[in-house]
């Protein structure tokens, strides 16, 4: 007689035999809904449906409006479409397909080969993948020695997954397969094809999208409304990485094991820090602008920007003068409350932005203005005789999350502010088929600065990872296209600086907390980097702001 165990889902006790698939358990508990559902957790542990039942558990449903679910579906399309892809073009005639970065809740893919890339072209994959969908084919895992998998990826022509497995220390690894199509991926797939129903690709710039749906409608596609000014950084920045030879992990892994990093590191150092003088040129050159107004979204490297860009400014004969708008906050017992009741410390409302508007345009006309403090500790702003007058080449730098929102300086003229967006744009990829997130580089690196200049744990920062997205989306992705420029300040080398010191972070979060399977996913992520030592990182870089050692006191 088969063993028997105890499963609890939505509260409710049910027997089922040793074995039984999740999915299968899945349909007995949401018959009418179960494919809404595309992982399930396990006490703390994503599993697949496909998994089998073996000890007693508790199951947490995981659908699309949780972020492993968004995750697994974005992966799970991202192999149908391959897979109908080359069934359309045939393996022949097929080079490279990259899945290069995330756009507006689309995947910007490029495609190269003996073919015409058009959307007749995707109109035809894209009537595959849905053949595929209605024949609701299974997603099989497989797992078999490594080496093995390097010899199955250098027969298939896909050198980046064979390099990146050279340099994995496990013996074994997983694979999926579809039909004759198989592939190496990061994370977790939906057991068959038949859960992929909304999707569309259409064509973009030089390559395509691969359109996903909203997470908080399933069956409608999320919109498509891209930055323009964000993709044409993230297209430089990818083309800038091609040009160090680093497109993906396993080319970094490859420059560490040579010996040579450190060669790559100041290359990139030279290259941003060409950047930020030619935008301090571009400035200087324009006798008109004296606010530069700086925002982004949290660890994007805002401070260290700003007195970098100062820096270079003076190389330029400017005075400039930094202005933080946290001096501007409303006192206290002023600050407008969440929805849980809360400080709403993000919202435009916290700021005294008549009071900056003001003092601003008073600075403008060249009076001498008293610049307010804020004292955190009492809540209140406090002025203590510090003044402030414009001469001719003195320049206003404000850094805060709303300098790009025209509310927040409407009295200051336009011709008046130079403003620039800046964010991670990470432009590395584990290989061309698993795509780095953007959010993954800043939530490292927000959860290193937070155990070093707060004493948080890294549970606490994945807790609140949630609540800062959700303010960046309200406060600072709207207003993107309204920068005059985009500074990318992802470096390539960063996420193997940064191993060393948020893998012990990440182990230390606990196993019975909700912040573990985020801690998990991080840690398995950052296994595919070989470590890289801060040794010979610039004082002056951008990362020092999260490592500390930097000459900015940031």
């Amino acid at each position: 007689m088969d063993s028997m165990y105890t499963v609890t889902m939505d509260g409710v006790r049910r027997s089922y035999p040793a074995g039984t698939p999740y999915l299968d358990i899945v349909q007995d508990v949401h018959p009418t809904h179960f494919q809404d559902i595309l992982l399930v957790e396990r006490d703390g542990k994503l599993c697949e449906l496909r998994e089998g039942l073996d000890r007693d558990c508790t199951l947490k449903m995981i659908t699309l409006q949780a972020k492993p679910g968004m995750q697994t579906y974005e992966r799970s399309a991202i192999f149908l479409m391959l897979k109908a892809f080359y069934d359309v073009v045939g393996s022949q005639r097929i080079q490279r397909i990259c899945v290069e970065y995330s756009l507006s809740h689309a995947l910007f893919i490029t495609a190269t080969g003996s073919f015409q890339l058009d959307q007749l072209l995707l109109d035809q994959v894209e009537g595959r993948m849905r053949e595929l969908v209605s024949q609701a084919l299974p997603i099989q895992k497989h797992s078999i020695p490594t080496d093995d998998a390097i010899a199955m990826f250098q027969q298939r022509k896909l050198y980046d997954k064979a390099k990146l497995l050279r340099c994995r220390i496990s013996s074994r690894v997983n694979y999926y397969s579809l039909e004759d199509f198989s592939d190496y991926f990061y994370g977790y797939m939906v057991p068959h094809t038949g859960y992929l129903t909304c999707f569309h690709l259409e064509l973009f710039h030089d390559g395509f999208v691969l359109r996903l749906p909203d997470a908080a409608h399933p069956d409608q596609l999320a919109p498509f409304r891209p930055s323009l000014n964000v993709f044409q950084t993230l297209y430089n920045g990818e083309r800038k990485s091609a040009a160090l030879h680093i497109s993906n992990v396993a080319d970094l892994n490859e420059v560490i094991c040579k010996g040579e990093a450190t060669q790559t590191i100041l290359a990139h150092e030279a290259m941003m820090e060409k950047k930020i003088g030619d935008i301090a040129q571009l400035i200087a050159q324009r006798k008109d602008i004296r606010f530069v107004m700086i925002a982004g979204p949290s660890s994007s490297g805002k401070t260290t920007f700003s007195h970098r860009l100062s820096t270079q400014l003076m190389a330029c004969g400017l005075h400039p003068h930094p202005i933080a708008t946290d001096n501007y906050f409303l006192n206290r017992d002023q600050t407008p409350r969440d929805e849980h009741g809360g400080y709403d410390f993000e919202s435009l409302q916290a700021i005294d932005v008549a009071q900056l508007n003001q003092d601003m345009t008073r600075l403008l006309q060249g009076e001498t203005v008293e610049m307010p403090t804020f004292n955190f500790k009492k809540g209140m702003r406090e002025y203590h005789g510090d003044t402030l007058t414009l001469g001719p080449d003195d320049i206003l730098v404000i850094e805060g999350i709303h300098c790009l929102n025209d509310a927040f300086s409407y009295a200051l003229p336009a011709q008046s502010k130079f403003r620039i967006y800046i964010s991670c744009l990470t432009t590395l990829n584990i290989d061309d088929h698993n795509r780095i997130p953007t959010t993954d580089a800043r939530l490292l690196r927000r959860i290193q600065r937070d155990a070093r200049t707060r004493g948080y744990s890294a549970r606490a920062t994945i807790q609140l990872w949630p609540s800062v997205r959700r303010g960046e989306e309200a406060n600072i992705f709207p207003f993107q296209d309204h920068a005059d420029l985009v500074f990318n300040s992802a470096l390539i080398y960063e996420i193997a600086l940064l191993k060393p010191y948020i893998e012990p972070l990440l182990f230390g979060v606990p196993r019975d907390c909700p912040e573990y399977v985020e801690a998990k996913r991080l840690l398995k992520f950052l296994s595919y980097f070989l470590p890289l030592p801060a040794d010979n990182v610039p004082t002056t870089s951008l990362l020092r702001e999260f490592i500390g050692g930097g000459c900015y006191q940031v």
